[in-house]
């Protein structure tokens, strides 16, 4: 079968796997009710219960009807991982947004254009390894100079000047790439 995805046989090594329509059937009603008490919203969780499914058919491989919840439950924590830190995000800013005076406040387009800009560069951080990612916020935020860095992260200069490269490139090919 090319579209098989899961299994709704028993646990089996061997176990042949059935069409992503039997894995939505079997388990999105589950999935829903899980992502519905930990976000505390009907609609979020029908969103996020969506993209659980999509996720899984974009990945194309089989799953086994005994892997199936672990697999939902996995990819489904990594998007409320995601869409609480959005939300946090987008919180911060329009709290900063409130903080400012009225008469300097960016345009709705504009607050538009620079919380999607956040949002893609939160994206873009977390891909990077941790040490590369403290790096380029001590430096952008902090305002830290490359041996302070260093010293901060007890690392060598060199490896400060690399997380750099790496995080700046980063952030080149997001944005104009």
């Amino acid at each position: 079968m090319s579209s098989s995805l899961i299994s709704s046989s028993a646990p089996c090594v061997d176990a042949p796997v059935a069409p992503v329509d039997g894995l939505y059937r079997d388990h999105r009603p589950w999935l829903f009710g899980w992502l519905r008490r930990k976000l505390g919203c009907e609609h979020r969780a029908e969103d996020l219960a969506q993209d659980v499914f999509v996720r899984v058919i974009q990945g194309r491989k089989a799953v086994r009807a005994h892997e199936a919840r672990a697999l939902l439950t996995t990819i489904a924590k990594g998007l409320v991982v995601d869409h609480q830190r959005h939300a946090a995000l987008e919180h911060a800013y329009l709290a900063y947004l409130a903080a400012m005076p009225e008469s300097y406040a960016p345009s709705p387009e504009t607050q538009a254009e620079q919380l999607q800009s956040l949002m893609q560069l939160d994206r873009l951080l977390a891909g990077l390894p941790p040490k590369a990612r403290s790096a380029f916020l001590l430096s952008q935020l902090d305002g830290l100079t490359y041996p302070q860095i260093a010293e901060r992260l007890d690392v060598s200069l060199s490896s400060v000047q690399q997380y750099m490269v790496r995080a700046m490139s980063a952030c080149y090919e997001a944005f104009y790439a």
